[in-house]
């Protein structure tokens, strides 16, 4: 398992410009809540789950099974 930036750099560009923007809370949320700071809970919880393989929500983030 492994996390990991997404290798689009523009997307991490602009998401990073939005966290700046909201304090830490995720650019794609609404709410701003502490299950919604980066790293929000969704993700967090994504990363325990053994099986799962993908980005977190805004796609700043990408978790690989393969080492």
């Amino acid at each position: 398992m492994k996390v990991t930036f997404n290798k689009n750099q523009a997307v991490v560009e602009t998401v990073r410009e939005g966290l700046k923007r909201t304090g830490g809370y995720c650019p794609c949320r609404l709410e701003r809540t502490e299950d919604t700071k980066c790293m929000c809970r969704e993700f967090r919880e994504q990363i325990n789950d053994p099986t799962f393989e993908g980005y977190c929500h805004c796609l700043l983030y990408y978790k690989s099974l393969d080492d």
